[in-house]
Order: structure tokens, then C-alpha cells, then sequence
């Protein structure tokens, strides 16, 4: 599976730690940033996830913060994305199956590196059930078209 990466100076070592882990779980890692634990504003580099995922040049994404919860505000700007603040394996498995979710957001200053694995693991390994959850999906659908035009 394709995923992309991107976190801000607070999660930046939590994506390190998980581009290695994606690695040696045999998935291919798409980072889009940040470099370092210099300051860097988050915003730029959550679109550029959301980006990669809605275009198709990843499969899934995951953005990484402090808290995570900025980050899944700004890729959730990005036309098409589900983004899905997760910080336990449950509302990973949820926000996938019933919400199909496509990006996931993760707290580098909540979650630990093991801990995230496990959440990570649980997001890629999980499919959306579709059924009565594709109406919800498609009325989302509905109202983000509803907003950009």
C-alpha cells in the first residue's frame, strides 16, 4: 500500500517512527514533510497529503501534530478527504469501516510510538463496509460539493 506522511515539528518524531515502520511492514512511504523538529506551519503539508491521497498518488494518508486535531482540520479541507482523528485501535477500525475514512490524524504528544503502530496497523488493515454507510458517505459527499461551488 501507498501512504503518505506528513506531520508538523511536534509530530515529526512520531513520523519517523512510523515511516519505518510502514517500511518494514512492506508498504511504500510517501513523505511529505517535515524534515526536522524546526518549526514549521502544518497547514501546507496536510493539504499536501490530502492531495497525494484524493489524486491517487497514495492509497491512504496519515498526518501527524501535537495533538493531531489541527492537522485533521486542514486535510480535511482538501476536496475529497475523510480525515479521522483516531487515538485508540476502535475509532480507527470505525472511522474506516462506516466512514471510509482516507487519512488518518494522530497526536505525536498523545499517542506513543508503539501505540500509533498498533492504531496505524488497524487503519491500513481495515476496509469500508459500504452498505447503509455508502448513503452517509455519499450525503457527505452531497454537502462538500454543496460548499465548493
Amino acid at each position: 500500500m501507498r501512504v503518505a506522511l506528513g506531520s508538523d515539528h511536534a509530530g515529526y518524531l512520531l513520523k519517523s517512527h512510523l515511516a519505518k515502520y510502514l517500511i518494514d511492514e512492506g508498504h511504500e512511504v510517501i513523505d511529505l514533510g517535515t524534515g526536522s523538529e524546526e518549526p514549521v506551519d502544518y497547514p501546507p503539508i496536510c493539504a499536501a497529503v490530502g492531495r497525494a491521497v484524493t489524486g491517487g498518488d497514495a492509497d491512504l494518508g496519515i498526518v501527524m501534530g501535537g495533538s493531531g486535531q489541527g492537522e485533521q482540520i486542514a486535510a480535511n479541507k482538501v476536496h475529497g478527504v475523510r480525515a479521522a482523528l483516531c487515538l485508540d485501535e476502535f475509532t480507527a477500525r470505525l472511522a474506516r469501516k462506516h466512514n471510509d475514512a482516507n487519512v488518518l490524524a494522530l497526536g505525536g504528544r498523545i499517542v506513543a510510538p508503539t501505540f500509533a503502530e498498533a492504531i496505524v496497523g488497524t487503519f491500513l488493515a481495515t476496509g469500508f463496509e459500504g452498505e447503509r454507510h455508502q448513503r452517509r458517505i455519499g450525503q457527505i459527499s452531497e454537502i462538500e460539493n454543496e460548499e465548493c461551488t
